[in-house]
């Protein structure tokens, strides 16, 4: 069996020959990272995919991410090495359960996170990340705003923005809802120095502990800003490898607990075999490709 140093260089030469770019979110496995062309956030590697000449992306990540590239770049091939790579929190909003959501509030916008499908942003009035979620929520003129599908999101947004009425979907994330207050504090006991940075998607009582609370693209930004030279991590572990490439001289420690299987599921061989055979493309219908697209780019006029 090929060693790990044989595929990658499989992996650059196929993706030389095929005119391809590697995106790898930052919570991909240290050897992905290694081999992207680009690291980072889902819509930043989109929007950073869409600006390069490739003909072919390959979005390491889950699914969603992959369809939110094939939106921002209609005339591109959009692969993924592994499509069964997806996010719980996404599956727990439909287009027919958005509908019957905002069934009761008829003049209310709809305000959708990133991580939702296709289909979903379709049915949106506009999108958001967890690093603009307030600035969109404050540039809608309606005071009374619906938010899917992550709850504990939706709940920070409401923070900043007390005088909007935010109705909330009960989704979330699995893997921000496991990190548990005590985890935050047995970290701080064993490193009591260290800030605590974490995301939006975690519960009220984490971000509560928090210094900081920010997207993964802020913690980035605050490792390499900040004079901390310790920081607790309250987001998906796969951020550590990152963050310590970038600062080797500071030190992160994630919770155990913090783990995306999904994110866990493209490997060097599955990235090789995907460029080599042209497989995992993704696909979305033109109707909806097109409204949920519109929803997507009135987020980015906004922010």
């Amino acid at each position: 069996m090929a060693d790990q140093a044989e595929i990658a260089e499989e992996i650059n030469q196929l993706k030389a020959a095929r005119n391809a770019v590697i995106l790898a979110h930052n919570y991909q496995l240290p050897e992905i990272q290694d081999t992207a062309d680009f690291l980072g956030d889902s819509l930043g590697l989109s929007r950073q995919a869409a600006a390069t000449e490739a003909e072919i992306i390959v979005f390491c990540g889950v699914h969603f991410m992959a369809q939110t590239a094939k939106l921002l770049s209609p005339q591109k091939t959009v692969l993924m090495p592994d499509p069964s790579a997806g996010c719980p929190m996404a599956d727990m909003i439909t287009s027919e359960s958005l509908r019957e959501f905002r069934q009761p509030y008829s003049d209310a916008p709809v305000v959708s996170y990133v991580n939702t499908t296709a289909e979903v942003k379709a049915e949106s009035d506009i999108c958001c990340t967890s690093s603009n979620a307030v600035r969109v929520v404050e540039s809608l003129e309606q005071q009374t705003i619906l938010f899917t599908p992550d709850a504990n999101l939706g709940d920070w947004v409401q923070e900043q923005l007390p005088d909007k009425q935010i109705v909330i979907y009960p989704g979330c994330c699995n893997v921000h809802v496991a990190i548990r207050p005590e985890m935050i504090s047995e970290l701080k006991q064993e490193h009591p120095q260290a800030v605590v940075v974490a995301h939006p998607e975690c519960i009220k009582e984490v971000r509560d502990m928090a210094d900081v609370v920010t997207s993964t693209g802020g913690m980035v930004r605050f490792a390499r800003e900040s004079e901390a030279r310790q920081i607790i991590l309250g987001t998906e572990q796969g951020l550590c490898y990152r963050l310590r490439q970038d600062n080797p001289d500071k030190q992160f420690y994630a919770v155990e607990a913090a783990l995306c299987p999904n994110m866990k599921k493209t490997t060097l061989p599955k990235l090789a075999a995907c460029l080599r055979e042209m497989t995992g493309e993704i696909t979305i219908p033109p109707g909806v490709a097109e409204q949920a697209r519109a929803s997507v780019e009135r987020m980015v006029a906004v922010s």
